[in-house]
């Protein structure tokens, strides 16, 4: 978040820092904004009325929201990835597959990224979407990719962003989340227990070059079709399968 510290263009960083605001709250007033600066009206306005005069934020009634011209952006941006290039035909295999939610994730500044995400014929509704950063710790993608990074950048990224629980089931211990990485790495994939998601279950794999890890897939499904024999052979051996012609298209790509 922006501070009276942070600087060389301080009216820049305050209004990204606005939209984000907006953006976290999932719609905000005038006075909501200025309350969480703890700034004066006069001040947010002013940062609101420039975001929503370039098309950045869309005002309805007294409430100000994102507006869809960040999505011409963040597109624009996934479509230059070769990652997503690669594996945007996967991913829907795997989802006509599974039947599930079928989701490549990549990390950028330490947090999980939702490059992509497609419903199989059975999936239910989550609140994940394309673009939706989450940490690390969270998910099952984001511990497949955590696990093949150096102790030090692992190390690096969780003093930066914590353990911060989302369910009552999110890994906030160390220890336990080193251990789990390990079995990651000797299993191939990662296993996500309704560790953000109350009911909900993952499978995920990651996606590794010579240059190192750059994603990782995954399928998600509610706890009662994720289980036994499915959870523990079926969904994984596909998971796995997606992330290894992800891996051999990007290096001949």
């Amino acid at each position: 978040m922006y501070t009276d510290e942070d600087p060389p263009i301080k009216s820049t960083a305050m209004s990204l820092d606005v939209a984000e605001t907006v953006h976290q709250l999932d719609g905000a007033t005038l006075p909501e904004v200025a309350e969480h600066f703890e700034k004066p009206r006069s001040t947010v306005h002013d940062h609101l009325k420039t975001l929503t005069d370039a098309g950045y934020l869309v005002k309805d009634g007294r409430t100000f929201r994102v507006g869809i011209k960040f999505l011409n952006l963040g597109g624009y941006a996934r479509s230059q990835k070769k990652l997503f290039q690669v594996a945007e035909s996967e991913l829907r295999q795997l989802a006509t597959d599974t039947g599930e939610h079928a989701n490549l994730m990549t990390e950028e500044d330490g947090r999980g990224i939702f490059l992509y995400k497609l419903k199989g014929t059975q999936s239910v509704q989550l609140d994940t979407y394309e673009g939706m950063v989450v940490d690390l710790h969270t998910t099952a993608m984001g511990k497949a990719i955590l696990a093949e990074y150096s102790e030090s950048k692992r190390d690096a990224i969780l003093a930066d962003q914590g353990l911060e629980p989302v369910t009552e089931n999110t890994i906030t211990d160390r220890e336990e989340l080193d251990t789990q990485l390990e079995e990651i790495r000797e299993r191939g994939y990662a296993i996500d227990n309704e560790e953000r998601v109350e009911g909900v279950r993952c499978i995920a794999a990651p996606i590794t070059t010579a240059n190192g890890v750059v994603g990782a897939v995954s399928v998600s499904g509610p706890k009662s079709r994720m289980n036994g024999e499915r959870f523990e052979e079926t969904i994984p051996s596909e998971v796995l399968s997606t992330a290894n012609i992800v891996e051999v298209n990007l290096q001949y790509s």
